[in-house]
């Protein structure tokens, strides 16, 4: 009975003994709760890829109880993936100018340039051609502009290049201002019958604002030929529009009363273009126009544009004499660096005499020069020219430059 007495006391044990069992004891739990952890990591990731379309399989979990656990310093290193809502993107590689740097995706494309200070938006400057300035390009990465050498010193302070654009000038009589069969028989029978000039008839109704195909009504039309017939414009066209008019309105009559004589009345019907065989071959012909050899030549082979044709029979009717002494043959391809001559497209005329004087020491007021400049810029709207350079400027197209002291250049 002792014996069994004995063996249902406690036995008294060593507490350094009874500490260093229960560590031993307790350290599989907490090596199994660090194991459980890693699990539910690993399980998290797995849940975690399913959201991208990977299947899994369905795992409970019960809750455990927070153990406190010291720092094991022996123990297993286990790897612990890194789990992340979405995928990081790389930044895409920073833009340098000249290229990337041969790794990973290529570059942007180079963005476009920038339009020129006064350009419009999204214009673009042409690319440089013989003769032609050259535009800006890039020096390294900074963006500074360098010109190419071939660029005017004018346009390298500019910093954009000073292209030069041609372009075939259409006719400038579209059928709009083409008269109507009809109305020329019309005119010519009722200048006949009243005894005016149809030319001096027809610019008094232009003159007056009246333009088209049809201008002026018959009824109209008569009245005005028997008021210019009483004036007395058979005798002296000049006195009979000023009285009809004033000064100004008379110089502006007489103007299209010429411009009419140097096209013709066919030509006003069929338009400029049409007639341009007809009226290179009456300027040739003309006995009171002077051309050099070779300008000759450009007419007869069709290279002159039509308004340069009518210009000259225009001063010839005015003037009753004129000398070119250029028009394509023979000039520079240059009017200034980097700009084409209107000459080389036949687009221009220089005169060097009117009237049987010479435009060299003719150029102040009250002289050929200046009755020239001012009947030029009198033509109709359709043959206005774009430049009227000499000594003289009136404004507008009319401009004065020192190297055109004998001559006078129309340039279209």
């Amino acid at each position: 009975m002792l014996a069994a007495m004995s063996r249902l006391r406690p036995s008294r044990r060593d507490p350094a003994t009874e500490s260093q069992r229960r560590s031993r004891a307790g350290f599989p739990a907490l090596s199994l709760a660090f194991l459980f952890a890693v699990g539910a990591s690993f399980g998290g990731a797995y849940g975690a890829s399913a959201e991208d379309g990977v299947g899994t399989t369905g795992t409970t979990t019960e809750a455990t109880t927070t153990v406190d656990t010291p720092t094991v310093t022996e123990s297993p290193t286990v790897d612990t993936p890194t789990v992340t809502a979405s995928p990081t993107l790389e930044p895409a590689p920073a833009y340098e100018p000249g290229g990337g740097s041969g790794q990973g995706p290529s570059p942007d494309p180079e963005p476009p340039t920038p339009d020129p200070p006064g350009a419009p938006s999204g214009s673009s400057v042409a690319p440089p051609t013989s003769g032609s300035a050259a535009g800006p390009s890039s020096a390294g990465g900074n963006g500074a502009s360098v010109p190419s050498v071939l660029a005017p010193a004018s346009n390298v302070a500019e910093g954009y290049a000073t292209t030069w654009l041609h372009g075939v000038l259409p006719d400038p009589t579209p059928p709009a201002r083409r008269l109507a069969p009809a109305y020329a028989r019309l005119l010519q029978q009722t200048a006949r019958r009243a005894k005016v000039d149809w030319a001096l008839l027809h610019a008094v109704v232009r003159a007056r604002g009246h333009d088209g195909r049809m201008p002026s009504s018959p009824a109209a039309l008569h009245r005005l030929a028997r008021e210019l017939r009483r004036l007395g414009a058979r005798a002296d066209a000049k006195r009979a529009v000023v009285r009809l008019g004033g000064a100004e309105f008379g110089q502006r009559v007489l103007a299209l009363r010429n411009y009419n004589r140097a096209v013709g009345l066919k030509a006003l019907v069929t338009g400029l273009e049409r007639a341009k065989p007809s009226l290179e071959r009456r300027l040739l012909r003309d006995r009171r126009v002077q051309i050099y050899t070779s300008g000759r030549a450009d007419l007869a082979s069709g290279r002159i544009d039509v308004r340069v044709t009518v210009l000259i029979r225009y001063l010839a009717v005015s003037f009753h004499q004129v000398t070119v002494s250029s028009l394509l043959s023979g000039h520079r391809l240059f009017a200034r660096p980097g700009v084409v001559s209107a000459h080389i497209y036949g687009h221009a005329v220089d005169v060097s005499a009117l009237g049987g004087l010479p435009i060299g020491g003719n150029q102040g007021p009250g002289s050929v020069t200046e009755a020239a400049v001012e009947r030029i810029l009198r033509l109709p709207a359709e043959l206005q020219p774009r430049q009227v350079i000499s000594l003289l400027g009136f404004g507008g197209p009319s401009f004065a430059l020192a190297d055109h002291f004998d001559h006078i250049h129309i340039g279209y």
